[in-house]
């Protein structure tokens, strides 16, 4: 038996397929016995009312005939049971039951039976108050410092307070800003309500100020609980408290001082009268309900919170004393006082377990069995400790934020795309405006080994890719199950994209509940964006690859771009792209190189790119494992500064084009105004003109508003086009210096730190800060840039200065043998040069590279740097 599991006293269940709630658990003496001991209430939303008075023979025994004191259907769903003195001219407790639409009050008497069944008990109805309103919860109290009696509060679902002087209505009044009924309770000490507004705030009224707020006395009863009766009430105090509350209930210390506890959502708040917090408990877990009662200690209060883990935590105001285990959810719990055991801890679940326990364990008779004396084996003995001492190191190993995946896991997806593209294009809304813009198939499988709740799955790509449907809501799988997914990519914008990648996501619940995600890639073929078209021979920008192998055919590796009845196209291949510029690629027939050439520099990385992979792919099927591409020409610098120039001012554009707009709204508004005045005066006045400088103003702001709608598709592609220039520069570096996997994520990490561009953080400034960083670590000459700090904030820069000459600081660095590392000790770096940086490899007539006008600025190699320095 474990020492933090509720021990069970005595425990039943309530009919069959009932609901119950907060306010359908009472304990109290209700039948005004002799021994003053409390009898269980309960009252159900099937209108069921029980009386239990518990007599186990011994703990844990279930209900016995004789515990039901009484089982009465009242036809009306009970939705609070309460115990107070609620009939004149007596002392006696009574029971107040609250249905829907009606307040009745009881009288429960027992009567001596002469029969081996025991007493007999049965209620009275002494009255009701039928209610003009749908009513929510109730609470009770000497209302007004009267003694001896009780008066009830009934808050309705539309927010009046009624109250009830026993047998007679006494007023109404309606709660301010009201708007979903919270929980309410009275505090005696200071004779006032005090509830929780949907503003998530503890509200106080004085009684006094509620009974002058109405004007019961020249009103009947039943006019009184209408919708227009009733005036506003005034607040005392009030106190934000961040979130709904569950409960509230008022417990006392002594005579002189009180506390009111709210039950949060997750906080529990004890306050003090004037509504001042005492303290408060943040807790981890979701509550679901809670009972403070007075502690043995002299000012301190004991609270027990149930939640919907199956947990009773007990707290003295904000320490955690104790926890325990219950075998349901309690959504009430009370404490009473049974057959002479003080302390019993009553709870009721939604579904009607109605259980009595109490803390700690019994001991237990467990006893260890002797063991065998034997001889020690040290040997094994070590053995075996530094076998643990290796599982115990393994495990205190720091570990990921995110959970590895494992090889085999609960749910496969995967992701074919159709080797040929569709016969019928799938392209819906494409701003291309190329004859016919083709699509492509991709095939997405789902395979699931467990239960997967509400699987969704998402399909990324990146823009302007475009697919046909891009979410999917799944039924749920079965285990062993699978689910297939159809959909088409296609290009939707007026530019080639930047990545050929697309993603699939999906997300899904274990039946414990636990949210899991599996995700797989796709590549997309290039045929998609492009088409076999006549080479051509001149072009503004050229890149020649370096392999160590022969070149391959391009019928061998292109065979989805040659015809194959042209000889011709063994050594030159030319790409049309659907925007319409082309790309033409060469093989040299007596070096081992291909050259890459195109009149924009952007549109060559695709192409580079797609031809250092299926290299890869075919010396890699002939098992040849020292394949390896270099590049040892210029690094394209000044091209790549005039898309980033383009880019930049593009943002500048959109900045004016914003603050233009600011102004002609500010005077459009003002204009309105102002014409608004002269419509509304009762003096017609001329108008001097005003509707014509408010249509001006107007045709000036959808002028505006269409060309800065135009700056932002232009800076859509001019950052599309920076993206696939700078993933061609991050690939030349990685060649050039022959990085590393790990020294090339540092370069992705530092020129594409952003998916998508926007004013608030640009491209500009986080790949300025970024090189920055590295320039003052990694590549630092001296400790003295090491101490020098960067700005911690990150904003727009004036131009783009900073930021070309940081790039090419950067390159230098890199030639000069700087290592890209994350490591910030510049001793541990090492000062070595790569091969292909030192000299330059002369190239052929045919693939001779034309230098443009203004292009001198483009990066050298390290020879040509060391060249320069020694003059």
């Amino acid at each position: 038996m474990s020492l933090f599991k509720a021990r069970d006293w005595w425990s039943t269940t309530l009919g069959e397929k009932e609901e119950f709630d907060q306010g359908c658990l009472c304990v109290a003496d209700v039948d005004n016995s002799d021994s003053g001991q409390d009898k269980i209430i309960v009252g159900s939303y099937m209108g069921y009312l029980r009386i239990f008075n518990p007599h186990p023979v011994k703990p844990g025994d279930g209900i016995q005939p004789e515990d039901l004191l009484l089982e009465v259907q009242l036809r009306e769903p009970i939705l609070q049971v309460e115990v107070g003195k609620f009939v004149s001219g007596t002392e006696g407790l009574h029971l107040a039951v609250l249905h829907c639409r009606k307040l009745c009050v009881y009288a429960v008497s027992g009567t001596l039976g002469n029969v081996e069944h025991g007493n007999q008990y049965q209620i009275k109805l002494m009255y009701e108050h039928n209610l003009q309103r749908t009513a929510c919860n109730m609470t009770y109290g000497p209302f007004g410092g009267v003694k001896g009696r009780d008066l009830i509060c009934i808050q309705s679902m539309d927010g009046m307070l009624m109250l009830f002087e026993q047998e007679s209505y006494a007023f109404g009044c309606f709660l301010p800003g009201f708007l979903l009924p919270g929980p309410l309770t009275y505090s005696s000490r200071t004779d006032s309500f005090i509830t929780v507004s949907s503003c998530q705030q503890v509200e106080s009224y004085k009684y006094q100020v509620l009974a002058f707020a109405t004007d019961a006395d020249e009103r009947q009863e039943t006019e009184q609980q209408k919708i227009s009766s009733g005036k506003k009430l005034a607040v005392d105090w009030v106190l934000n408290i961040g979130e709904q509350a569950l409960d509230i209930c008022v417990v006392s210390f002594n005579q002189t001082v009180s506390s009111v506890f709210v039950l949060g959502e997750r906080n529990f708040f004890c306050l003090k009268d004037n509504g001042q917090i005492r303290f408060m408990k943040k807790l981890d877990y979701s509550p679901s309900c809670f009972i403070p009662y007075g502690s043995v200690k002299e000012g301190k209060i004991n609270t027990l919170v149930g939640n919907h883990s199956k947990m009773l935590n007990v707290y003295q105001d904000v320490t955690l004393k104790w926890a325990t285990q219950l075998p349901h959810i309690p959504v009430s719990v009370k404490v009473a006082n049974l057959q002479d055991l003080k302390g019993v801890i009553v709870t009721l679940s939604d579904n009607g377990h109605l259980q009595c326990s109490y803390l700690g364990t019994d001991p237990s008779l467990f006893q260890a069995p002797r063991v065998d004396s034997r001889e020690i084996n040290y040997e094994e003995l070590d053995a075996e400790i530094k076998e643990l001492q290796k599982i115990i190191k393994q495990a205190t190993k720091p570990q990921d934020i995110l959970p590895k995946s494992e090889k085999h896991g609960d749910l496969i997806v995967t992701a074919e795309v159709s080797p040929d593209l569709d016969a019928e294009s799938q392209a819906i809304d494409s701003e291309v405006k190329a004859e016919a813009v083709p699509s492509v198939t991709v095939k997405i499988t789902i395979e699931s080994r467990v239960t997967a709740q509400k699987p969704n799955l998402a399909v990324c790509v990146q823009a302007p890719l475009a697919v046909t449907c891009d979410q999917f809501v799944l039924d749920d799988l079965e285990p062993d199950s699978s689910e297939t997914v159809v959909l088409s990519v296609f290009l939707k914008g007026n530019c080639p994209p930047s990545e050929l990648e697309g993603n699939c996501v999906v997300s899904y619940n274990t039946p414990t509940g636990i949210l899991k995600v599996a995700q797989c890639t796709f590549m997309l073929p290039l045929r998609l964006i492009c088409f076999p078209a006549q080479p051509s021979k001149a072009a503004n920008h050229k890149l020649t690859i370096d392999t160590n192998k022969p070149p391959i055919s391009f019928l061998t590796i292109f065979p989805d771009f040659v015809n194959l009845s042209e000889d011709d196209q063994a050594n030159v291949l030319g790409f049309q792209f659907l925007t319409g510029s082309k790309t033409t690629l060469l093989a040299s027939k007596t070096s081992q190189r291909y050259r890459i050439q195109s009149d924009q520099l952007e549109d060559l990385w695709l192409i580079t790119k797609e031809l250092t992979l299926r290299l890869e792919e075919h010396f890699k099927k002939q098992n040849c494992k020292d394949f390896a591409c270099t590049f040892s020409g210029s690094i394209p610098l000044q091209e790549y500064f005039e898309l980033i120039d383009r880019h930049f001012e593009l943002r500048l554009n959109a900045e004016k084009f914003q603050e233009l707009l600011s102004q002609r709204a500010v005077q459009f508004r003002a204009i309105e105004r102002r014409l608004l005045t002269r419509f509304k005066d009762k003096t017609p006045a001329p108008l001097q003109h005003l509707d014509t400088l408010l249509e001006g103003t107007f045709r000036e702001v959808i002028a505006l508003a269409d060309a800065a709608e135009e700056n932002q598709a232009n800076m859509f592609q001019a950052f599309t086009k920076l993206k696939s220039a700078t993933h061609l520069v991050i690939m030349l570096i990685s060649l050039w210096q022959k990085l590393s996997t790990d020294q090339v994520a540092i370069l992705e990490a530092t020129f594409l730190p952003l998916a998508e561009d926007t004013q608030e953080l640009g491209w500009e400034e986080t790949v300025d800060a970024a090189i920055s960083y590295l320039l003052r670590t990694c590549l630092s000459k001296s400790s003295k840039e090491q101490a020098l700090t960067l700005s911690s904030q990150l904003c727009m820069p004036k131009d783009t200065s900073r930021l070309k000459k940081n790039i090419t600081l950067f390159c230098d660095r890199l030639a000069k043998g700087g290592r890209l590392s994350l490591s910030t000790d510049s001793a541990t770096q090492q000062a070595a040069v790569m091969p292909g940086g030192c000299t330059t490899i002369p190239e052929s007539d045919l693939e001779e590279r034309t230098v443009m006008p203004g292009s001198t600025a483009m990066f050298p190699h390290y020879g040509q740097i060391a060249k320069q320095e020694s003059k």
